[in-house]
């Protein structure tokens, strides 16, 4: 196990990517010394942009003072330096292949289409966003039934790389359903999936991780008058 002093993460309290490397360093049972960033990254630390100056952006694990970016890097990295621990990614190397293919998947389709709800200001837009949220969870809902086997978690009997890659996005998730009163995860379309999500919100790696609806609300507010500006809205 490693000493506090030893590992560093640097996040955002909202970040469902930071959420992913809390919920892997938990699973873990590694002690970390966390460095919160503004919210608006103004300005962004020092810390942050020595660590990662190429993006400035977060995550950012820090280990024996070598930084490491990028979530999904960052699960790969947790899991095989503490690999005596309980294993994020699946052991079998087609299950570990499947795994990888999906979370890929979520990051390109998921995070951007509830960026692009946020952001656009007429109801007839937010449509096609809204419309894709739906596709990919009808996809993840077949994804489940493959990956799980029959047991709770796409990991299996417990949460593992694809849970947490995806689970992080669950309170973001009921932002958008509750703001635009539009659910997407509905029982009727993805028995399992719903099922799936509060298991994993549930889930002693989990608790206490995935922020606020009401929090993300007002944030989601702020963040909607910054996403505008920078395209040049009004």
């Amino acid at each position: 196990m490693a000493n506090k002093s030893e590992v560093k993460l640097i996040g955002k309290w909202s970040s469902p990517y930071v959420t992913r490397v809390k919920i892997a360093l938990n699973i873990k049972s590694l002690d970390y010394e966390n460095f919160e960033e503004n919210e608006t990254f103004n300005p962004k630390s020092d810390l942050l942009l020595q660590s990662n100056p190429v993006y400035g952006k977060v995550p950012v694990l820090i280990h024996l003072d070598k930084p490491i970016c990028e979530s999904l890097i960052i699960l790969e990295y947790i899991d095989e330096t503490w690999s005596t621990a309980l294993s994020i990614l699946p052991t079998d190397p087609y299950d570990r292949v499947l795994a990888r293919f999906w979370a890929a998947y979520i990051d390109q389709k998921w995070f951007p289409c509830m960026q692009s709800i946020i952001t656009v200001e007429v109801e007839e837009e937010r449509k096609p966003y809204f419309e894709v949220m739906e596709e990919v969870v009808e996809r993840m809902e077949d994804a489940f039934e493959k990956c799980s086997k029959g047991k709770p978690f796409f990991g299996g009997d417990r949460i593992g790389y694809l849970d947490v890659a995806f689970g992080s996005f669950l309170g973001w998730l009921s932002v958008i359903e509750n703001e635009y009163e539009r659910k997407v995860l509905v029982e009727e379309k993805s028995p399992n999936l719903v099922k799936w999500a509060e298991r994993f919100i549930a889930d002693p790696a989990v608790v206490g991780l995935i922020p606020e609806t009401e929090r993300l609300v007002k944030l989601s507010k702020a963040l909607q008058i910054k996403w505008r500006a920078a395209l040049g809205k009004k």
